[in-house]
């Protein structure tokens, strides 16, 4: 289509196989378009040339002139020096290298090109009827209570908004968890998504203002503008200020704003997406004695987010939206039981 941007185009250039593949991971993972791959030694001149580079990520550990000369001759994209060392992958310092990674790109060619098409969900016949999730009592009457049992995060980027759809479709009505979705999406699209999301299920669904308050079988959806954080009886406390940073709204900071509030009631499940936004802040939700559950690899359109989590290792249960539907209830119960 005439004038739509294009996805940018960013080339590695490292020595170190760790290194390189860190960084490949890092810039498909969020996104961008990986169209070169190269040690030094093996840096072909006409592949350079012929790349049409927006940005060159070059791992230089000691001055080299002559090659640097050499690249300069062969491309006029923007050269990205001095890039840390990643860390192991699995540590809870690799999320923020990474994010490091990306807001240097961010910077540099600006966001990568990720369309995300409500469309499909608007025209979308009703779901097959799927086997009923029976709550007992006890669930029901605690779902009818002001005091909040259980708060969920739903984080979700690339292709998540059809499988939150499907999560929301599975869910049974009066399970006593309130849940807030973190999604990445143009500001413009948030009131679609609020619509598309429970056309099929009927749970009370808006994007949060003041005012506004968590409560039992609803869902909130952070806004893009500005952060939003909670008050102890689950108030939508609105911050007037951009969230911290790459991301809008950034998964990081509602699952650190869900946890600091809510602690061992809070959880968050790890949709489709790209990049891994959430990664840093959800060790954290699990030390607080919350849980993090993701969405399976297979059933996602894009699994860079869930993938991303659970290489920090706290990821302790994984399932398609179906099973993570099911997943709940039956932590809800248990959770529930154990309390009574």
């Amino acid at each position: 289509m005439m004038g739509e941007r294009r996805n940018p185009r960013v080339g590695v250039i490292s020595n170190s196989n760790l290194q390189r593949l860190a960084l490949s991971q890092a810039v498909k993972g969020h996104g961008y378009e990986l169209s070169l791959n190269s040690s030094f030694d093996r840096l072909d001149d006409a592949a350079l040339g012929a790349s049409d580079l927006d940005v060159l990520l070059v791992d230089m550990q000691d001055e080299d002139d002559d090659f640097l000369d050499r690249v300069l001759e062969h491309t006029e994209a923007p050269i990205l020096f001095g890039l840390e060392v990643a860390p192991p992958q699995g540590t809870r310092q690799y999320p923020r290298w990474e994010r490091r990674v990306f807001v240097k790109l961010q910077e540099t060619v600006g966001e990568p090109v990720l369309n995300e098409h409500l469309e499909a969900l608007e025209e979308a016949p009703a779901p097959v009827p799927h086997e009923t999730i029976k709550l007992s009592q006890e669930l029901v009457k605690r779902a009818a209570g002001d005091e909040l049992e259980v708060v969920c995060v739903i984080a979700a980027s690339l292709g998540g908004p059809a499988a939150v759809k499907d999560f929301l479709d599975c869910l049974p009505k009066g399970l006593p968890v309130a849940f807030v979705l973190a999604q990445h999406i143009d500001a413009r699209m948030q009131d679609t998504l609020a619509h598309v999301l429970v056309r099929h299920n009927g749970m009370p669904c808006k994007v949060a203002e003041a005012g506004d308050r968590l409560k039992h079988g609803e869902l909130l959806i952070a806004p893009v503008a500005t952060e939003i954080d909670f008050g102890l009886a689950g108030d939508v406390v609105v911050r007037n200020q951009k969230w911290d940073g790459p991301y809008s709204p950034s998964i990081d900071q509602v699952i650190a704003n869900i946890t600091r509030r809510f602690g061992r009631r809070s959880g968050a499940l790890i949709f489709s997406g790209m990049g891994g936004d959430g990664s840093i802040s959800g060790p954290l939700m699990q030390d607080a004695g919350g849980f993090i559950w993701g969405q399976t690899a297979e059933s996602c359109a894009c699994s860079s987010q869930p993938d991303s989590m659970r290489s920090t290792g706290c990821v302790t249960f994984n399932g398609t939206p179906a099973d993570l539907a099911r997943h709940l209830v039956e932590h809800v119960q248990a959770l529930i039981a154990t309390a009574a």
